[in-house]
């Protein structure tokens, strides 16, 4: 051999070293380890499982007086709107036959077609000022079916009593209030 040798390009690159494959986990392999670590973190906290199933119990019991109070409220609200509501139809019915006294005509009507066929002359019993109303606008209606008028002053204005031998309808605004508040499931009278 001589004293010197030869030169190679590949003699400056560093020495190659030998990887061997890495083997990748499987998707169970992930999953088992995503567990593991679940486990592991929720173990640190604080109290551990046991905190965990009580906070979940404390959290139900929450939610039920939360829908339990929701659904009281949502009944006192019912109850003040239904309030407000007859409050306003007893004001405008008032309102109403104040400007239109006439709207007790059909109230006449009704009252003495809700008797049975067999009664007979009934008897009218309206405030004063309906009862002239009536003898002007129903004059033939009261000639012909030979109905009587009594003014009683204890009728309110827009309501009447019908009686006849046999029978008495009460159609006073203060007995078809009651009627209209029986059918809603209310009380309270007509006048305060």
């Amino acid at each position: 051999m001589s004293a010197y040798q030869r030169w190679e390009l590949n003699s400056l690159a560093e020495p190659k070293e030998v990887v061997s494959a890495v083997p990748l986990p499987t998707a169970e392999e992930v999953e088992n380890i995503h567990q593991q670590a679940y486990q592991e973190g929720f173990a640190a906290l604080p109290g551990g499982q046991g905190q965990g199933r009580c906070g979940t119990g404390a959290v139900a019991l929450l939610m039920s007086a939360l829908d339990k109070a929701l659904n009281q409220f949502d009944e006192t609200l019912s109850n003040e709107l239904l309030s407000l509501a007859l409050e306003v139809a007893k004001q405008m019915l008032r309102e109403a036959l104040r400007v239109r006294p006439e709207l007790v005509l059909p109230v006449i009507r009704e009252a003495v077609n809700s008797l049975p066929p067999a009664s007979q002359h009934p008897h009218l019993k309206l405030h004063p000022e309906d009862a002239a109303l009536v003898r002007s606008l129903m004059a033939d209606e009261l000639n012909h079916f030979h109905w009587k008028l009594i003014e009683d002053s204890r009728v309110e204005r827009g309501g009447c009593r019908v009686e006849t031998a046999n029978s008495e309808v009460d159609a006073t605004m203060e007995s078809r209030w009651k009627r209209i508040l029986a059918a809603l499931g209310s009380e309270g009278a007509w006048l305060e």
